[in-house]
């Protein structure tokens, strides 16, 4: 009788690991590349903390700094009424609300906890019977800006 002796070919095994590891330590090479390149995670802003008090007496809007760990770096406060009147605010408060042209570049802190802007005389920014979309809009000394209130008033 003839008897065939079959050999294990154990070989084939580590081939086949090492090709599925070539192709993993690519993938992930590839990954770490792309993400260098293409700046993943470089430009992200955080998000600013100022809190904002809306009160509208007639046509009179007071928008009051209530506080925030970010008020020391806001420069400005750009005030939207109905989604067409845009005003910003001065930093020396006792001068209102201007038009955009008459605010100068200001550096950071000179807002303060506490500070009150209001709409002066001339501004009729709100009326007195009807509701009115108020939008503020803060300015930061890294040149971001941030929506600090949205409300209808």
């Amino acid at each position: 009788m003839y008897m065939m002796n079959f050999k294990q070919n154990e070989e084939a095994v580590s081939p086949v690991i090492g090709v599925i590891l070539m192709v993993a330590i690519t993938v992930i090479l590839a990954a770490v590349i792309a993400a260098f390149v293409f700046g993943m995670g470089s430009n992200v802003e955080g998000t600013k903390n100022v809190a904002i008090g809306l009160q509208k007496s007639g046509t009179t809007l007071e928008v009051t700094i209530q506080g925030g760990a970010d008020v020391a770096n806001l420069c400005y406060l750009k005030v939207i009424v109905d989604d067409n009147k845009v005003r910003y605010s001065s930093q020396d408060v006792t001068s209102s609300f201007f038009d955009y042209t008459d605010v100068p570049d200001r550096a950071a802190g000179f807002i303060k906890v506490g500070d009150v802007f209001t709409n002066s005389p001339d501004h009729k920014l709100m009326t007195p019977a009807s509701y009115n979309h108020v939008v503020v809009v803060g300015h930061f000394s890294d040149n971001q800006e941030q929506i600090l209130a949205d409300k209808q008033l």
